[in-house]
């Protein structure tokens, strides 16, 4: 049986590359994302045939995750869940409107939140691995950046989840990457000069928490590209 693997957030960046990874490992994906014309693009380009669903969906809506795990959980037992959907506002918080910083919070936060529920219960019945997908920014402030604040909050998620299931035998991990040459960047000015990742060095982090023997649990990969300050 083929491992069944969901990944949130996953049309283009590091979760299309952990997507890439896992299906030539020999995993099933199931991929959610909120635009179903990048998913269908992602999907088409990768010759994976029934092992590959996409699941058009807000993680920030309950309903949508909820359809989501039963729609991923019909191929069979759902071994690993990696959450990774986000996204981040230009500027600084003096300049994001309420109501961006509404949706950034819910996609950050909530989103996650609502996939770690829903996904738990699974997880306990196959002993399986949860990855969180944080960033560096949840372990060092950056000032007035509201970004960074919904990464220190994903960061607790992650630790706090840790706490109340490693007793039943699921595994959980923060990665948390520093600049990585990803679509993020496309709303913010570009990519900043100086050293970057790229989302296959990250997603490379995510498989080695993911392929680690029953009984070893990685709690957290803290990555930079050698170069990088903060």
């Amino acid at each position: 049986m083929k491992p069944i693997t969901l990944i949130t957030g996953g049309s283009s960046g590091i979760g299309a590359a952990t997507a890439q990874s896992l299906l030539k490992q020999g995993h099933r994906v199931a991929l959610t994302g909120r635009d179903p014309d990048k998913l269908a693009a992602f999907a088409a380009n990768q010759g994976a045939g029934s092992d590959l669903m996409t699941l058009p969906g807000d993680t920030s809506d309950a309903s949508a995750v909820s359809r989501a795990v039963k729609s991923v959980t019909q191929w069979g037992r759902l071994e690993n869940v990696v959450v990774n959907a986000g996204f981040s506002l230009p500027g600084t918080l003096m300049d994001h409107t309420p109501e961006a910083m509404h949706a950034m919070v819910l996609t950050n936060v909530l989103g996650p939140a609502l996939v770690v529920r829903e996904c738990i219960p699974h997880l306990k019945d196959s002993r399986g691995r949860l990855v969180l997908v944080g960033s560096v920014a949840g372990a060092k402030h950056t000032p007035n950046n509201l970004y960074s604040v919904t990464k220190w909050a994903l960061h607790a998620l992650a630790e706090n989840t840790r706490l109340a299931v490693t007793a039943d035998g699921v595994g959980v991990t923060l990665v948390a990457p520093g600049k990585v040459d990803t679509p993020f960047w496309d709303n913010r000015g570009g990519l900043p000069d100086g050293p970057a990742m790229s989302a296959q060095d990250v997603a490379s982090c995510i498989l080695f928490a993911l392929n680690q023997p029953p009984g070893m649990d990685i709690n957290q990969l803290q990555v930079r590209p050698v170069g990088q300050i903060n």
